[in-house]
């Protein structure tokens, strides 16, 4: 990876600023892709808006401060109180991203989630992000894969596997359909004009190729592209059931953490099997549209089972602020998806980096603000008409 420039933090000091650019540099497919919730998207609305309702009232005159952002979580300790989220079709957004955000996961210390359905396999990123590997899991029908695959993961170096609990259907993900978007991606005229005006994407291809879903792609029997997805589509997903997560349980020897889970009586069913964390996300509410926000589900899960597992937080976090809200409502570690994406597309190989320094940054800032060294601290900060 390229030695990081100080000089863009101060030209794209916020993910947005790196979302304008993205959009500058990417085809319309890969954008709306990264973007979409589903449906008319008002999840991804609800997600932003409940988290910038937390709102917090300052104590001041404390002093010099010494803000420290490691953070212990399964037994690990990170440099950083946030990992990057497993993403699907990683490389249509940026080609190469995979190994590129591995790479920045070890430079940062800090876990990199890779997606059963990601364009780089196992066997490439584990011997990259090394420890830091963590993998997530779309459940395979038969046995005989799933075994496969988490022989691969864990002969790869992945210490840690993430099953995610909250996709039983594809989501339609209407934004995308109107993009033209077709898996595996289509050269058609409509694609190849949207390659020759994002002329850096087209590089990046030109030197990865197109992306192909390359962990599964092997269990395919047919040959053709067009049929390939469409048998792989019908081989994963739809299955998870308790019974189904308890085999898994026992099949995985590593840290074992459910990431979708949203309702109280679900965490509680996790903690019986012998989960080692969960992972409250909606999704980024790509999946159900009339979910309530991430944010505001968070915080009685954390209230009634903190302590009793691991707990973490994933979806509409965009800044450093964004992860003390998550932290103040009980979450021991944020991931963050779309954000890190938008980097590599924005910036290329300093993408995953700059996001780091940008996350980094704010949290240090609030945290001066708000007068606290740890993110433990959190609990004698007082939020905007709570009385503690």
């Amino acid at each position: 990876m390229k030695q990081y420039s100080k000089e863009i933090l101060e030209k794209y000091p916020s993910i947005s600023d790196l979302q304008e650019r993205a959009k500058r540099r990417i085809p319309e497919v890969a954008w709306a892709y990264l973007q979409s919730g589903t449906g008319d998207e008002l999840g991804v609305q609800r997600n932003r808006e409940s988290l910038n309702n937390i709102l917090f009232n300052p104590r001041f005159l404390k002093g010099e401060l010494n803000p420290k952002l490691s953070t212990t979580i399964l037994d690990r300790q990170f440099d950083l109180p946030f990992g990057i989220a497993p993403v699907g079709l990683s490389g249509l957004m940026w080609p190469g991203a995979e190994m590129l955000l591995a790479k920045t996961a070890l430079e940062y210390n800090i876990p990199y989630c890779l997606s059963t359905v990601a364009t780089q396999t196992p066997e490439i990123i584990g011997p990259i992000s090394k420890t830091n590997s963590w993998f997530q899991l779309y459940t395979p029908r038969k046995k005989e894969i799933r075994t496969d695959i988490l022989r691969r993961a864990k002969e790869a170096g992945f210490t840690c596997l993430i099953v995610t609990a909250d996709v039983p259907y594809p989501s339609r993900r209407e934004r995308t359909k109107r993009a033209g978007l077709k898996t595996p991606p289509k050269p058609t005229a409509k694609f190849i004009w949207d390659g020759i005006t994002s002329p850096a994407w087209t590089r990046q291809v030109i030197k990865h190729g197109l992306p192909k879903l390359k962990t599964v792609i092997q269990y395919a029997e047919s040959k053709q592209a067009t049929k390939v997805f469409e048998e792989l589509r019908a081989a994963f997903g739809g299955t998870l059931s308790w019974e189904y997560l308890s085999e898994l349980r026992d099949e995985w020897k590593g840290k074992f953490v459910l990431k979708g889970i949203t309702h109280p009586r679900d965490v509680e069913k996790a903690i019986q099997i012998g989960v080692d964390g969960i992972i409250v996300s909606n999704h980024g509410a790509r999946q159900f549209n009339a979910i309530p926000a991430a944010i505001d589900l968070l915080k009685p899960i954390c209230e009634e089972f903190k302590g009793k597992t691991s707990i973490m937080f994933d979806s509409g976090i965009r800044s450093g602020l964004d992860i003390i809200r998550a932290f103040y409502y009980g979450a021991e570690y944020v991931f963050l998806g779309r954000p890190f994406l938008t980097g590599l597309a924005a910036l290329g190989d300093q993408g995953g980096a700059h996001v780091c320094e940008i996350l980094k940054e704010d949290l240090i800032a609030n945290m001066h603000q708000l007068g606290i060294e740890e993110l433990s601290e959190l609990e004698g900060v007082t939020s905007f008409g709570d009385e503690r």
